[in-house]
Protein backbone atom coordinates (compact mmCIF):
# COMPACT_ATOMS: atom_id res chain seq x y z
CA UNK A 1 0.00 0.00 0.00
CA UNK A 2 1.23 3.53 -0.73
CA UNK A 3 2.57 5.71 2.09
CA UNK A 4 1.65 9.39 2.53
CA UNK A 5 2.45 12.38 4.71
CA UNK A 6 -0.62 14.54 5.10
CA UNK A 7 -0.71 17.99 6.76
CA UNK A 8 -3.88 19.94 7.33
CA UNK A 9 -4.61 23.38 8.76
CA UNK A 10 -7.70 23.93 10.89
CA UNK A 11 -9.17 27.34 11.75
CA UNK A 12 -7.74 29.03 14.83
CA UNK A 13 -11.27 29.41 16.28
CA UNK A 14 -11.66 25.68 16.89
CA UNK A 15 -10.37 24.19 20.14
CA UNK A 16 -7.67 21.54 20.45
CA UNK A 17 -10.33 19.00 21.39
CA UNK A 18 -12.25 19.77 18.19
CA UNK A 19 -9.05 19.30 16.17
CA UNK A 20 -8.53 15.92 17.88
CA UNK A 21 -12.14 15.00 17.01
CA UNK A 22 -11.50 15.95 13.38
CA UNK A 23 -8.38 13.77 13.34
CA UNK A 24 -10.35 10.83 14.75
CA UNK A 25 -13.06 11.37 12.13
CA UNK A 26 -10.57 11.36 9.24
CA UNK A 27 -8.75 8.40 10.77
CA UNK A 28 -12.08 6.52 10.83
CA UNK A 29 -12.68 7.35 7.15
CA UNK A 30 -9.28 5.92 6.24
CA UNK A 31 -9.78 2.77 8.32
CA UNK A 32 -13.23 2.13 6.81
CA UNK A 33 -11.65 2.21 3.36
CA UNK A 34 -8.75 -0.12 4.18
CA UNK A 35 -6.08 2.33 5.33
CA UNK A 36 -4.43 3.15 8.64
CA UNK A 37 -2.77 6.13 10.32
CA UNK A 38 0.75 5.33 11.51
CA UNK A 39 1.51 8.57 13.37
CA UNK A 40 -0.29 11.76 14.41
CA UNK A 41 1.53 14.96 15.38
CA UNK A 42 -0.27 18.05 16.62
CA UNK A 43 2.04 20.97 15.86
CA UNK A 44 -0.18 23.50 17.61
CA UNK A 45 -1.38 26.95 16.56
CA UNK A 46 1.08 28.74 14.28
CA UNK A 47 1.02 32.00 12.37
CA UNK A 48 0.34 31.81 8.65
CA UNK A 49 2.49 33.60 6.09
CA UNK A 50 -0.64 35.21 4.64
CA UNK A 51 -4.35 35.25 5.41
CA UNK A 52 -6.35 32.19 4.41
CA UNK A 53 -10.12 32.64 4.52
CA UNK A 54 -9.69 35.62 6.90
CA UNK A 55 -7.49 33.63 9.33
CA UNK A 56 -4.01 34.71 10.39
CA UNK A 57 -3.29 31.57 12.46
CA UNK A 58 -4.19 27.89 12.23
CA UNK A 59 -3.89 24.55 14.03
CA UNK A 60 -1.31 22.44 12.15
CA UNK A 61 -1.57 18.63 12.20
CA UNK A 62 0.54 15.93 10.51
CA UNK A 63 -0.73 12.43 9.70
CA UNK A 64 1.49 9.62 8.45
CA UNK A 65 -0.82 7.40 6.42
CA UNK A 66 -0.69 3.97 4.81
CA UNK A 67 -3.79 3.70 2.63
CA UNK A 68 -5.08 2.94 -0.86
CA UNK A 69 -5.62 5.99 -3.09
CA UNK A 70 -9.43 5.64 -2.86
CA UNK A 71 -9.34 5.99 0.93
CA UNK A 72 -7.15 9.06 0.69
CA UNK A 73 -9.43 10.59 -1.94
CA UNK A 74 -12.46 10.14 0.34
CA UNK A 75 -10.67 11.75 3.29
CA UNK A 76 -9.62 14.71 1.12
CA UNK A 77 -13.17 15.05 -0.23
CA UNK A 78 -14.50 15.34 3.32
CA UNK A 79 -11.81 17.90 4.19
CA UNK A 80 -12.85 20.04 1.22
CA UNK A 81 -16.42 20.04 2.50
CA UNK A 82 -15.45 20.99 6.06
CA UNK A 83 -15.49 24.71 6.88
CA UNK A 84 -12.98 24.16 9.69
CA UNK A 85 -10.22 22.92 7.38
CA UNK A 86 -8.42 25.84 5.72
CA UNK A 87 -5.85 23.89 3.66
CA UNK A 88 -4.39 20.42 3.34
CA UNK A 89 -1.53 18.81 1.46
CA UNK A 90 -0.76 15.16 0.85
CA UNK A 91 2.62 13.92 -0.35
CA UNK A 92 3.43 10.35 -1.33
CA UNK A 93 6.65 9.12 0.30
CA UNK A 94 8.80 6.00 0.03
CA UNK A 95 9.09 5.42 3.80
CA UNK A 96 7.38 6.88 6.84
CA UNK A 97 9.51 8.57 9.51
CA UNK A 98 9.11 6.97 12.94
CA UNK A 99 10.97 9.67 14.89
CA UNK A 100 9.49 13.15 15.53
CA UNK A 101 9.24 15.42 12.50
CA UNK A 102 11.39 18.50 11.98
CA UNK A 103 8.61 20.71 13.34
CA UNK A 104 8.55 18.82 16.64
CA UNK A 105 12.35 18.86 16.90
CA UNK A 106 12.34 22.60 16.21
CA UNK A 107 9.87 23.17 19.04
CA UNK A 108 12.19 21.29 21.44
CA UNK A 109 15.14 23.50 20.40
CA UNK A 110 13.04 26.66 20.75
CA UNK A 111 11.93 25.64 24.25
CA UNK A 112 15.55 25.06 25.23
CA UNK A 113 16.59 28.48 23.89
CA UNK A 114 13.76 30.19 25.78
CA UNK A 115 14.80 28.53 29.03
CA UNK A 116 18.45 29.55 28.51
CA UNK A 117 17.45 33.09 27.56
CA UNK A 118 15.25 33.35 30.66
CA UNK A 119 18.10 32.16 32.88
CA UNK A 120 20.45 34.79 31.42
CA UNK A 121 17.87 37.54 31.96
CA UNK A 122 17.45 36.51 35.57
CA UNK A 123 21.22 36.65 36.10
CA UNK A 124 21.54 40.12 34.57
CA UNK A 125 18.61 41.62 36.46
CA UNK A 126 15.48 43.21 35.09
CA UNK A 127 15.63 43.99 31.38
CA UNK A 128 19.31 43.16 30.85
CA UNK A 129 20.23 46.58 29.46
CA UNK A 130 17.87 48.08 26.92
CA UNK A 131 17.01 51.75 26.65
CA UNK A 132 19.02 54.34 28.55
CA UNK A 133 21.74 53.42 30.97
CA UNK A 134 25.49 53.36 30.55
CA UNK A 135 26.73 51.84 27.29
CA UNK A 136 30.25 51.34 28.60
CA UNK A 137 29.32 48.10 30.34
CA UNK A 138 28.50 46.46 26.99
CA UNK A 139 31.64 47.34 25.13
CA UNK A 140 30.09 50.28 23.27
CA UNK A 141 32.69 52.82 24.46
CA UNK A 142 35.15 53.65 21.67
CA UNK A 143 37.43 55.72 23.84
CA UNK A 144 38.89 59.11 22.88
CA UNK A 145 39.15 59.42 19.10
CA UNK A 146 40.92 62.75 19.10
CA UNK A 147 40.16 65.78 16.95
CA UNK A 148 38.76 65.41 13.47
CA UNK A 149 41.11 66.27 10.61
CA UNK A 150 40.30 69.29 8.45
CA UNK A 151 38.22 68.55 5.38
CA UNK A 152 39.27 69.82 2.01
CA UNK A 153 36.64 70.68 -0.56
CA UNK A 154 37.33 70.40 -4.30
CA UNK A 155 38.85 73.81 -5.28
CA UNK A 156 40.62 74.70 -2.05
CA UNK A 157 44.35 73.95 -1.59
Amino acid sequence: MPLYEHVFLARQDVTSQQVETMVETYKGVLEQNGGKVEKIEMWGVKSLAYRIKKNRKAHFTLLNIEAPPAALAEMERQMQISEDVLRFMTIRVETLESEPSAMMQKRDRDDRKDRERGRRRDDEGFGGGGFGGDRGDRGGDRGDRGDRPERSFGGEN
